[in-house]
């Protein structure tokens, strides 16, 4: 998976396509996200489930725990071996849902630059993204080291020839098993690897090559064009 999604849709209509009667404690406002282009390190839309409340925040696309050497912050983190590697040890337990409206790639076509594809639901609905994170709860404030990982998983069928690598993608009603703080880390392990929605649910298109501005936004980066 590529560094760069959509989040332009507002808080709420992000949290009706998870369809949680629970309270909602929003500290990411009521106004539309507008973020047609975002990038890595991007303070994103995530939410988070505490003591049967849904949680919404923004937080920071990447991360790595303090202890690390290098510089490199993945974005990522790969479903066969995310529970139990140690360098996502210590947020394997914080699950979190990334809802996007899409997600881009690219892909090498011949010519001078490699052409963009927007991948989104055909049903045109939210996308809810498993992943893990380091986030403000009631026992922690917000600090410069919260941030979050996207959970990718081998693409399947058509979706391979845009890239070999691919969000994990779960219905409502596994995204709500995964939020779930009492879901055993056994079951949330079974729900990425095995449960995300499958390919069928998604359609791609190539779109302008401005998307790989990262400081290009509008919605003209997500309309399609023609070969």
């Amino acid at each position: 998976m590529c560094g760069r999604l959509s989040q332009y849709r507002g808080v709420h209509e992000f949290v009706a396509a998870l369809s949680m009667p629970n309270a909602l404690v929003n500290n990411a406002g009521d106004q539309p996200l507008e973020l047609y282009n975002a990038a890595p390190s991007t303070q994103l839309l995530l939410f988070h489930e505490e003591s049967g409340v849904l949680h919404a925040d923004r937080v920071r696309w990447g991360w790595r725990p303090q202890w690390a050497k290098g510089d490199a912050t993945p974005i990522n983190a790969r479903v066969e071996k995310v529970a139990h590697d140690p360098f996502f040890k210590e947020i394997w337990p914080h699950r979190v849902i990334i809802a996007i409206d899409n997600w881009f790639e690219w892909v090498y076509e011949g010519g001078p630059k490699k052409q963009p594809y927007l991948i989104r639901r055909k049903d045109r609905e939210p996308i809810l993204c498993a992943a893990i994170g380091q986030y403000p709860r009631y026992e922690k404030e917000p600090d410069e080291h919260d941030g979050f990982v996207i959970i990718t998983a081998d693409s399947q069928g058509g979706m391979v020839d845009i890239h070999d690598r691919r969000p994990v993608t779960l219905n409502p009603e596994r995204a709500r098993e995964w939020l779930d703080p009492a879901t055993p880390k056994e079951r949330a392990e079974q729900l990425v690897r095995l449960e995300g929605e499958p390919v069928e649910a998604f359609e791609w298109f190539k779109v302008d090559q401005a998307i790989g501005n990262v400081h290009n936004q509008g919605s003209h980066l997500i309309l399609p064009i023609s070969d």
